[in-house]
Order: C-alpha cells, then sequence, then structure tokens
C-alpha cells in the first residue's frame, strides 16, 4: 500500500491534482496564475485524455498536476501517474471532474504495481493521499490483486505446486484455516486420478490443495483455481511461441487464492472451501498419452484427445470432490482456452454458468466495480463434440470450433444441474503496459467475483 496514504494534515502539504477534461478545460485554466496559463499554452496542454502538466507557483515549487481525463473511465484516469510524477505526496482537488474517488484511488495504486522479486524498483511511487475510510476499503483489494500478479509473475522455477501449496498454508495459517493435501500418489489412493494424470510427468509431485474455514452452520461455498504451474502442451507439444509464457497457466489458482483471503478477510459468513488442484503439464516417460482413457472420480470416463487440453482434466476431479459436499455455490478460475481470447480479447473474462439469475448477478457487480466479464452460452448441442467412440466423452474434439464453449461444457458434466457453478476462463494477462496495467500477471475478475459474493452472503 506504498502508493496510498491516509490523509491526516489535510491538503496544504500535498499537492493539488486536478482533473479535468476538452470541455471544463477553460474553467480549469480560470483558477490559475496568469504564467501558469502561459506555461499551459506553451506546453501544447489541451486536457486530452492521458495527458498531464506541472505547474509551479511563483517561486517555482510544484503545486498543482492538471490531468486529462475521459469522464467515462475514473479507473484508468491516474493509473499512469504513479511511476512519471516527481516522488511527492498528492491529493484530489475537489474541483476536479472525476467525483469517484475510490475508483480513482485504485487505478492510482493497481498503476503503482511493481514486480520487485528479481530487480530492485525502478523508482518509488509517488503516493495519493486519501481518506481513512476510503484507505480500509481500497487495501484490501489492492493487496489481492498485487498478489495475484505476484503469483502469476513468479517464473515456474519459484513457483511450483509445493510453491501454491505454501502460498495456500501462509493463507490458512494467517486466517485460522485448515489446510491439507495429498501429494503424488496420494492422489490415486484418495481418487483423483485426472490431476495425477496431468501431473506424473514431472519431477515435482502433483498435489491437490484444499482449505477449509468457516462456521459450520452456515452456507458452503467452493472456491476452485487451476493450477497449471507450467504447461508445455505434454506430448502434444505446444510451439514456443505458444509455450513461452505458460508459467501464467497457474492464473486461476492466483485468483482463487486471493479471493479466498479476501472473503476470509472480510469474514463472510460462509463455510469454505478452497480447492487449488496444482500440477506441471510436462513431458517424460510417463507423460499421459493422446488416446488414453481416464476414469474421473465422477465415474465418468474420459478420452485424452489432446494433452493440451489438461486444464479441464485437473479441475473435473477437484469439481467432483466439490460437488460432494453439496455446496451452496461453486466459482471456479482457470486460465483455460486460447478461443476465449479470440473471442473476447486479453481484457474480458468469459463467464459461464447453470444459472442465469446468478450470471446475471455477477455481470452486474462487474458493472458496479469497473471489472466487466462477458458470458458466453453453454450451449449443450456443442457437447457432440465432445464425443469419444470409445469412451463416455473425450477432452476435446477435431473441431475449433467454440473451444470456450466446449470446455465448459465439458466441465459442466461434473456438477450437478441443482448446483449454482459460476467458471471464468480469464487471461490473468496483460500483455503490454498501460495506465493502472502493468505488463504481466493481472487480476481479471477478482473484484467482480468478490462484490457478488459480498452482496450473496454479507
Amino acid at each position: 500500500m506504498s502508493a496510498l496514504i491516509e490523509r491526516k494534515t489535510g491538503d496544504r502539504q500535498s499537492i493539488a491534482i486536478e482533473t479535468t477534461d476538452a470541455a471544463r478545460f477553460a474553467a480549469s485554466k480560470r483558477r490559475l496564475t496568469a504564467a501558469q496559463r502561459r506555461w499551459l499554452t506553451d506546453c501544447g496542454f489541451d486536457a486530452a485524455p492521458g495527458t498531464f502538466a506541472l505547474l509551479a507557483d511563483e517561486g517555482g515549487k510544484l503545486v498543482r498536476v492538471l490531468v486529462g481525463v475521459d469522464a467515462g473511465d475514473a479507473l484508468g484516469s491516474l493509473g499512469g501517474l504513479p511511476r512519471v510524477l516527481p516522488e511527492a505526496t498528492y491529493h484530489l482537488a475537489e474541483e476536479g471532474v472525476l467525483k469517484d474517488t475510490l475508483q480513482i484511488a485504485l487505478g492510482w495504486a493497481l498503476g503503482a504495481y511493481e514486480f520487485t522479486r528479481y530487480r530492485k524498483a525502478r523508482r518509488a511511487p509517488a503516493r495519493l493521499a486519501i481518506a481513512a475510510a476510503e484507505l480500509d476499503v481500497l487495501a484490501p483489494l489492492v493487496e489481492a490483486t498485487a498478489q495475484v500478479r505476484d503469483l502469476v509473475n513468479t517464473p515456474t522455477e519459484d513457483m511450483g505446486p509445493k510453491h501454491l501449496a505454501d502460498a495456500v498454508k501462509r493463507l490458512g495459517k494467517t486466517h485460522k484455516a485448515k489446510v491439507r493435501e495429498w501429494v503424488g500418489d496420494e492422489l490415486l489412493d484418495a481418487n483423483f486420478p485426472t490431476i495425477h494424470a496431468v501431473g506424473r510427468a514431472s519431477h515435482r509431485a502433483p498435489r491437490l490443495i484444499e482449505l477449509n474455514w468457516g462456521k459450520s452452520s452456515d452456507p458452503k461455498l467452493a472456491v476452485i483455481g487451476k493450477g497449471v504451474c507450467f504447461d508445455t502442451g505434454g506430448l502434444d507439444l505446444k510451439p514456443a511461441d505458444g509455450m513461452r509464457w505458460m508459467k501464467k497457466d497457474m492464473g486461476g489458482a492466483a485468483h482463487a487464492i486471493a479471493l479466498a483471503g479476501l472473503i476470509m478477510q472480510a469474514k463472510l459468513p460462509v463455510r469454505l472451501t478452497l480447492l487449488i488442484p496444482a500440477v506441471e503439464n510436462a513431458v517424460s516417460g510417463a507423460a499421459m498419452r493422446p488416446g488414453e482413457v481416464i476414469t474421473t472420480r465422477a465415474g465418468i470416463t474420459v478420452e485424452v484427445d489432446n494433452t493440451d487440453a489438461e486444464g479441464r482434466l485437473v479441475l473435473c476431479d477437484a469439481l467432483t470432490y466439490a460437488s460432494e459436499q453439496n455446496p451452496d455455490l461453486i466459482v471456479d478460475f482457470a486460465t483455460l482456452t486460447g478461443a476465449a481470447r479470440i473471442a473476447l480479447g486479453p481484457d474480458l473474462p468469459a463467464l459461464f454458468s447453470n444459472q442465469d439469475d446468478v450470471a446475471e448477478r455477477v455481470l452486474a457487480a462487474g458493472r458496479a466495480v469497473n471489472d466487466p466479464l462477458w458470458r458466453l452460452p453453454l450451449w449443450r448441442p456443442y457437447r457432440k463434440m465432445l464425443e469419444s467412440y470409445l469412451a463416455d466423452m473425450a477432452n476435446s474434439g477435431a473441431s475449433r470450433h467454440a473451444g470456450a464453449i466446449t470446455a465448459a461444457l465439458y466441465l459442466e458434466r461434473f456438477v450437478p444441474e441443482t448446483t449454482p457453478w459460476l467458471h471464468l476462463d480469464t487471461y490473468a494477462w496483460n500483455d503490454a503496459d498501460r495506465p493502472g496495467r502493468p505488463r504481466g500477471g493481472e487480476a481479471l475478475g477478482l473484484r467482480a467475483f468478490f462484490a457478488f459474493l459480498q452482496q450473496r452472503y454479507g
């Protein structure tokens, strides 16, 4: 939270940031001195979104920053400033055109993030002073987002299945939750065959990590995250450009861990189970082979049509295990398909649900907190694309059509029709630096789901 500080001593000790736009730029200039107005003219500042101008007093001291913004984008308005403004403390001027200080401050904090595990920070970010009450609301969201980013950004050498387990154990210790795990062949003994099949080729043992928290009298909530710590594609090997960033294939697990932390920190009245199937999809003599048939925990036989469709395999046993506990709701996060990215691009996660009313509430929550999702259909006629000639179903099919939908349809087979279920196919990544969105790991859908759960259970 180094980018946000509680405002205690008024505005005089910090520098004002005034948001403006083309329509209200003239009014902004009227509040300035003649010298400051000439400076703006000489600089060519016209309040275009994404631009800013530094204004000094007669003594040359920085006293104000004018920032051009899009009035409809409070979250992204100041996200690019913490790393470019002079290192100082700033506050939002009351005259600004943007009034949603929570969204503005959130965007600022997200833009101040830098991953520093392997190199020092380039510089300290500028700080934004906000009221204590606003800081209390924002701090958990900022910290959870940073946790997702840190987990996803960490290379596989330092973020394998055991490291994910360690992250869950730290979370459990913080919130006095119970954590257990099944490792290696223990997965077979406990009837988690698909998790074992995907991870058995790696020198680092696959595992299923479980965290339990909350009162037994509260509604049961299951949160599941795909934890494929690296995905080579298996024997259906990915090409080099497709494999380059596969350290991020545990992005679903990162979201699930962060969401569980938010739930417990907020003390939502739920009986929480967090499940992280953690594996590496590697290549060795023990690797699962195309054409093998696996009998899942649910008793459904699955033909491995493609070893690169491994995420749905590790998730299906976790979904079955969660369903056995008769939950009030199941939520799963996964960096599951490239097809979702082709359909919706990198910024818009694909939402699937077996219940319309639940899906609509999540979408509405996402709109309210500026964390948008887009629902895709569970178009059941496409189940035929997953047909197998010798097993109950295949994990993928010959057609590349509707890849995100068929992946979700595969998962749906392992959830009872009467159990509300939400599946988010998220990218968990920024391909390039943007204001508030630094390149690398990203939380996409996290705030939307937390807002939804607060409404449902809070």
